[in-house]
C-alpha cells in the first residue's frame, strides 16, 4: 500500500514562482527585488547624490544588480555586515546588434550563447523575447513581448535519421538562429515591434539588451507536488530567498549587524563587469555607508574585518540516471535542506569555520542542511563566493540548493528547498 500524500507549505514556493514569472530577464529581477523592498519600506540611493547615514532600508540598483542594506537604530560605523549574496542571470540566447535575418522564406532572430546554456534544451519551445530597450536621451525601458514568440526548430529525424544513436549536434552559429515568422526579413522590423510592445517610437530607440526565455510557467510535478520546474531557477530561486530574508530580518528586529542583500549580474560569464561580483559595486556601498555613519578608513577596516557572506547559488542534486558523476560519500538530495559547497581548491569559499557557522543558523531556523563535494574526476563549477571573499576580505560561505538539470532552458529542485534555504538565511542575517 503507498504512503499517503505528503502536505506541505507551498507559500514561499508559490511566491517563488510569481517571482520567476515577473522576471523574465536580469532588469526585470531587479525591478520585481526594488518592489518588493520599497513595499517593505526601502528606498533607493542614487550613486551620484550625497548619502545620509539615518537609519532604515536603502538599496542602489544598476542594470541587472542590486545591493540593499537595513542600518538599524544605534549602529555605529563599525559595525560589521550580514551579506546574503546571489546572482540574477542565467544562461541563454542573447540578441546580437543587427537582429533581423532569415533564410528560404523564414523570418528569424540573430542570437549568441550567454554564460553556458544546455543547447538542446531550447530546442522546440515557445520562447518570448524580454529585456530593456536604451532611448536617445540615455533612459531604459523595460520590455517583455509577453507571449511566445519565438522557437529554435529542431531538425526532423527523418532528415536526421542516426540523431538518435549517434547524438545530436548543434553548430552553436547555424543551428541556434530562432524562427519568429514568413516573410522576408528587413533591418529594424524586431526593434520596431518591441518598441510598439513597449509604446515607444522606434526612432527613438538607440540600444537595447534583449533575451530569450522560456514562456511556460513554473509547476509542480510529482504525485505530491514535491517537485518545482522552472526556468531560471538559476539563481532566480537565490535572488528571492535572499530577499525574503532580508525583509524577514528586518521585520523581526533586535540586529546586532547591518543586513546586506547583494544580487549581481553576469555571474554566468565570469562576473567580469560594473555590475558583476567582481565590480566595484559592492565594496562601494560598504564603504559609503560607512563614510555616511561618520567613519573612516579605520571604521571600514573595522566593519569588513567582522562581516560574513553567504553567497547562494544553485548546486547539483545526485542525478538517479547518473550517480557516477557524483561523489560517492556525498549525494544531496531534491528536499533535504541546502547544501554546503566546499572545494579545497577555493572554487567555493566555504572552509571550516563557515560550516560551523551556516550549521549553526540552519540549527537556529530549524532546516535540515547537506553537504555538497564534487567528484574528484569531474571540473568544479565556482561562484560569486571566492570572488567576494578576496574582493573584499570578507569570510564567505557557499550554499545553495540542489537540483537537476542545472543551465537547462527548464530546470528541477524540491519544492520544500527554496523555503528551507530562505529560513536558513534569516537566522544567518539576525545571528
Amino acid at each position: 500500500m503507498s504512503s499517503a500524500p505528503r502536505v506541505f507549505d507551498r507559500s514561499h514556493t508559490d511566491d517563488l514562482a510569481a517571482f520567476v514569472k515577473a522576471a523574465p530577464t536580469p532588469y526585470h529581477a531587479v525591478a520585481e527585488v526594488a518592489q518588493r523592498l520599497e513595499a517593505a519600506g526601502f528606498r533607493r540611493v542614487a550613486e551620484t547624490d550625497a548619502w545620509d547615514g539615518e537609519p532604515g532600508g536603502k538599496y542602489v540598483a544598476r542594470g541587472g544588480a542590486i545591493v540593499a542594506w537595513y542600518v538599524p537604530a544605534g549602529a555605529r560605523p563599525e559595525t560589521p555586515y550580514r551579506i546574503v549574496g546571489a546572482h540574477t542571470d542565467s544562461p541563454n540566447l542573447r540578441v546580437k546588434p543587427r537582429p533581423d535575418m532569415g533564410a528560404a522564406g523564414w523570418r528569424q532572430v540573430s542570437v549568441e550563447l550567454y554564460g553556458g546554456p544546455l543547447l538542446n534544451s531550447w530546442l522546440d519551445r515557445d520562447l518570448g523575447l524580454a529585456g530593456r530597450l536604451a532611448l536617445r536621451d540615455g533612459s531604459t525601458v523595460l520590455v517583455d513581448a509577453g507571449r511566445p514568440l519565438l522557437r529554435v526548430a529542431q531538425l526532423a529525424v527523418h532528415l536526421d535519421r542516426g540523431v538518435n544513436d549517434n547524438g545530436l549536434t548543434l553548430d552553436k552559429q547555424r543551428h541556434l538562429q530562432p524562427v519568429w515568422g514568413l516573410g522576408e526579413a528587413h533591418d529594424g522590423d524586431l526593434i520596431a515591434f518591441l518598441a510598439a510592445e513597449a509604446g515607444l517610437d522606434a526612432d527613438d530607440v538607440t540600444g537595447w539588451d534583449l533575451m530569450a526565455y522560456d514562456t511556460q510557467p513554473p509547476a509542480y510535478l510529482g504525485r505530491d507536488r514535491e517537485l518545482l520546474a522552472s526556468g531560471r531557477l538559476d539563481n532566480l530561486l537565490s535572488t528571492h530567498a535572499c530577499t525574503a530574508a532580508l525583509l524577514a530580518a528586518v521585520e523581526a528586529g533586535d540586529l546586532t549587524h547591518i543586513p546586506v542583500l547583494a544580487a549581481f549580474d553576469h555571474e554566468e560569464n565570469g562576473s567580469q563587469a560594473d555590475t558583476g561580483a567582481m565590480g566595484p559595486l559592492l565594496g562601494n556601498v560598504l564603504e559609503r555607508s560607512v563614510h555616511a555613519r561618520g567613519g573612516g578608513y579605520e571604521d571600514r577596516a573595522r566593519a569588513l574585518a567582522g562581516s560574513v557572506c553567504v553567497s547562494s547559488d544553485v548546486g547539483h542534486a545526485v542525478h538517479p540516471n547518473y550517480p557516477e558523476r557524483h561523489d560517492p560519500t556525498h549525494h544531496p538530495r531534491a528536499n533535504g535542506g541546502p547544501i554546503l559547497k566546499s572545494n579545497v581548491n577555493q572554487r567555493y569559499a566555504t572552509d571550516g569555520v563557515g560550516r560551523a557557522l551556516f550549521a549553526a543558523a540552519c540549527e537556529s531556523a530549524g532546516v535540515p542542511f547537506q553537504h555538497f563535494v564534487s567528484n574528484n574526476a569531474m571540473p568544479c563549477g565556482t561562484t560569486i563566493g571566492p570572488i567576494t571573499a578576496a574582493r573584499h576580505g570578507i569570510a564567505t560561505v557557499d550554499v545553495g540548493v540542489p537540483m537537476l538539470s542545472m543551465h537547462s532552458a527548464r530546470e528541477l529542485c524540491g519544492a520544500d528547498d527554496p523555503a528551507y534555504l530562505a529560513g536558513a538565511l534569516t537566522a544567518f542575517l539576525r545571528a
